[in-house]
């Protein structure tokens, strides 16, 4: 039996979807980019705002496969509802909360519990959102197409990574709750598109869902690609300021900046490789082997980056690379699956790039105290070993 054989279906529209990662990528990426001067205000250490921005990754983790079995069970479009309903509430529950709490000062540590009470639930209904969105492409688009239809939703998520912050900066200059007060807009309307305008997809298999485990064989490699990308990101993410301080010798405003604009330049790279993306016909080992080469070039220049402008060329270079990668792996994933397993699936390929979500920032951090250069270099040659590593079943169908 070929896996996931489906016929496509050309009434799927994309178009809702599209709208529910830009939305709640925007809202996540706000918080992000204003946890810094809100905790400064609320006189909390810098390890507990990170790990108010990491819970969300954690809880991801834990919940991704959970969701999968949901979808499988209950329907995509229901698990997608629940998802986007859940996590406008966490976030108007966020919203009310950091409001209070710059109105009235609590403690430190009350401040701490609170966001990461809130930034939990956000992450425990996110998860919902890539693990029902994948896995409805895996059921209603030919295994040829999936890569394409992927790389909207990617494009979708990366949109959602500009704007996010560049919003938030613009908003905070009137007060920092008000960002969260606009955001927290976009899900709930995000919501209410999907519930009037994305009919109902029938599971186009009859048999009961079949449990899939994250140690299967046909998952090993987009497992051990998506974790690779998402840690790469993060790692990059989490050591650019610092890069730019110590290695660049920008002063601390104009690190900033330099690294504001390297994270923009990585949203930009993103929307454009995946729209070249969606004009090609790779098969998704193809697209895994170009882009984790690519991607390696642009992160092992980095690290001899000496000037602002070389820095962001080179992070341009290997968010590019990172376009086709990571809708690549979600397709792998799909077409080595049987049809009943599409939903696990997601949930392990979501569960395996939040892993990587959560490891990236503390090992980023940690091999970067050895040498400012080596998280580029690390990642650079584990993205060559993980994408040209031949691979013994052809899976892209």
């Amino acid at each position: 039996m070929n896996p996931a054989s489906n016929p496509a279906t050309p009434t799927l529209d994309l178009r809702p979807l599209l709208l529910v990662n830009m939305a709640c990528t925007m809202s996540m990426m706000a918080f992000v980019a204003l946890i810094g001067p809100i905790a400064r205000l609320l006189n909390m250490p810098t390890w507990q705002a990170g790990a108010a921005v990491t819970v969300a990754g954690v809880v991801w983790v834990l919940l991704a496969r959970p969701w999968g079995r949901a979808a499988d069970r209950l329907g995509r479009r229901r698990v997608l509802l629940l998802g986007c309903a859940g996590f406008t509430l966490a976030y108007w529950a966020l919203c009310l909360f950091i409001d209070g709490a710059l109105r009235w000062l609590p403690g430190a540590t009350l401040a701490f519990v609170g966001l990461m009470l809130t930034r939990g639930l956000i992450g425990a209904f996110y998860a919902a959102i890539p693990v029902g969105g994948n896995a409805l492409v895996a059921d209603h688009v030919a295994p040829q197409q999936r890569a394409r239809a992927m790389a909207s939703l990617g494009a979708a998520n990366a949109v959602g990574l500009v704007l996010g912050p560049a919003v938030a900066a613009l908003l905070a200059h009137h007060s920092l709750s008000m960002p969260f007060y606009v955001m927290s807009l976009l899900p709930a309307a995000a919501f209410v598109v999907l519930l009037f305008t994305f009919k109902p997809q029938p599971l186009p298999h009859r048999h009961a869902p079949s449990p899939v485990r994250l140690g299967d064989p046909r998952l090993r490699r987009p497992l051990l690609v998506a974790f690779t990308a998402m840690l790469s990101v993060t790692v990059s993410q989490i050591t650019v300021g610092f890069f730019a301080l110590d290695r660049l010798q920008l002063a601390s405003a104009d690190a900033a900046q330099a690294a504001g604009i390297a994270l923009t330049t990585v949203g930009v790279a993103l929307i454009l490789s995946q729209v070249v993306l969606r004009q090609l016909e790779w098969p998704p080992q193809k697209m895994i082997r170009v882009g984790a080469s690519v991607s390696a070039l642009g992160f092992a220049a980095g690290a001899l980056a000496a000037t602002a402008p070389a820095l962001w060329a080179c992070f341009f270079v290997a968010a590019a690379g990172m376009g086709f990668v990571f809708p690549a792996f979600s397709a792998l994933a799909a077409n080595a699956m049987e049809a009943s397993e599409q939903g696990a699936t997601a949930g392990s390929v979501s569960a395996a790039q939040g892993m990587g979500a959560v490891i990236g920032p503390l090992a980023g951090t940690l091999v970067y105290a050895v040498d400012p250069r080596l998280p580029f270099l690390a990642v650079a040659a584990l993205l060559l070993v993980v994408g040209l590593w031949p691979s013994h079943a052809d899976q892209h169908r």
